[in-house]
């Protein structure tokens, strides 16, 4: 019986592949849609910050347009790490083609997405101002709804404040350990390392600073809200902090779970997002204002209507917004069920605040009994659909520490969400 003939690895004969970036990469790849967006931008704001000058000298950092693409198709795509995206831009075809030959790593990756976050809010103003001209966004209508993220912290980092002096007490004997070693260390091989070493235990004590700063401003917040009768929301209040992350709060998961997380805040307008916010709010009554805040200082108008759930607009919110100084704005949120079988004392009391109640909330009442309220509803679906989105890329859980990083992150989810959706209407609106 004869042999088998197959052909065999061999990977020591030598080859000339001459093939550029540019014919490796579809014409309809999504990094080239990224790219198309990211070139209609005006970037000049960043370029204003770079050090580097044409009479200096030195290395030059990586033009903005490059960081910004890799973040926003690393965002459509899934990819949170810096690292990761460091390694990709090495290996992948369309992360290599996006850099067009300029080498990144990890430390430029990471500082840009991280030190960014006052410009990417204004992209995102500039964003949605392109699509209120094109005619895909109107701001009659916009839908708000929080979610839960988990924070880059376990819960085993959360302490008291005896932990945290504990804590902090061992992050400055490290230092101190590492910068006599430094200084005794006769060899310069590690030194660099040690260095490095040096700098990630600063970071540590620094974190356990931020944590007592933080620890000592919760308890300010719950002798105001005792103070102000609000025994619930006292009793609520952190009595620890994560020394991982001092920014995140322990929050309650839908299945019932508790983690460090923090509260995302997403405003839309149909499938376009026009606000975000990131907070410490285990729930998010109260957040309703705040957002159509953030909507009048970014476009010079408020939303006619404001879609939430039950949870998020107050009553006393129903009322500033019916009166807001930039435009009323009706809220439609669902009117919470009430108790059945009480008591006819109760019964009377309550129909007593009804008759009290402010103009607006019993507007608001009327019209959550109309045909419109169960729309606006159902339109509300819209928003549980985009969060959705956001989860399945990376927002379920953060890589980044702090507040404001987070927000970074949310920022680039926003962008990410539009250009691809404006990219999805103009192709299906486009002529066959």
């Amino acid at each position: 019986m004869s042999k088998a003939r197959y052909l065999e690895v061999d990977r020591s004969q030598l080859r000339w592949d001459l093939v550029d970036l540019e014919s490796q990469l579809a014409m309809d790849h999504r990094a080239r849609i990224v790219w198309a967006f990211v070139e209609e931008l005006d970037l000049r704001a960043f370029h204003d910050r770079i050090g580097s000058r044409e009479d200096s000298a030195g290395r030059p950092p990586p033009d903005p347009k490059i960081l910004l693409s890799l973040w926003l198709y690393a965002t459509l795509e899934g990819l949170g790490s810096a690292r990761a995206l460091d390694r990709a831009c090495q290996t992948d075809t369309a992360y290599r083609w996006l850099c067009g030959g300029v080498a990144m790593n990890y430390h430029s990756l990471s500082d840009f997405r991280s030190g960014n976050g006052e410009l990417l809010d204004e992209l995102l103003t500039e964003n949605v101002c392109a699509l209120m001209a094109a005619g895909l966004v109107s701001l009659d209508e916009v839908v708000q709804d929080g979610t839960k993220v988990r924070a880059a912290a376990g819960r085993g980092s959360f302490v008291g404040e005896d932990g945290l002096l504990g804590y902090e007490k061992k992050a400055r004997a490290r230092v101190h350990r590492l910068r006599e070693e430094l200084e005794t260390d006769p060899g310069a091989s590690d030194r660099r390392g040690r260095a490095a070493r040096e700098r990630a235990a600063e970071e540590v004590g620094e974190r356990a600073r931020q944590a007592r700063e933080t620890l000592g401003r919760l308890r300010q917040e719950k002798a105001a809200a005792a103070k102000s009768h609000k025994k619930a929301e006292a009793e609520k209040s952190e009595r620890q902090v994560s020394t991982t992350d001092p920014e995140a709060r322990l929050m309650t998961f839908a299945d019932g779970s508790k983690a460090a997380a923090f509260n995302v805040q997403v405003a839309a307008d149909g499938w376009f997002v026009v606000g975000v916010a990131a907070t410490d709010r285990r729930n998010d009554t109260g957040l309703a204002a705040p957002m159509v805040e953030q909507l009048a200082e970014r476009y010079e108008r408020t939303p006619s209507r404001l879609v939430v759930d039950s949870k998020i607009a107050t009553r006393a919110e129903i009322v500033a917004l019916d009166d807001h100084p930039k435009g009323r704005v009706e809220v439609y949120a669902p009117v919470p069920e009430e108790r059945e079988n009480v008591k006819p004392e109760s019964q009377r009391k309550r129909a007593w605040q009804r008759r009290k109640e402010p103009a607006a909330v019993k507007a608001w009442r009327a019209r959550m009994e109309t045909e419109e309220g169960d729309a606006a509803m159902q339109r509300r679906k819209h928003i549980e659909t985009l969060i959705a989105i956001t989860k399945n890329r990376g927002m379920r859980r953060m890589l980044v520490r702090g507040i404001e990083k987070v927000r970074s992150c949310v920022l680039f989810q926003a962008l990410a969400n539009n250009l691809m959706q404006a990219h999805r209407l103009r192709a299906v609106n486009q002529p066959a």
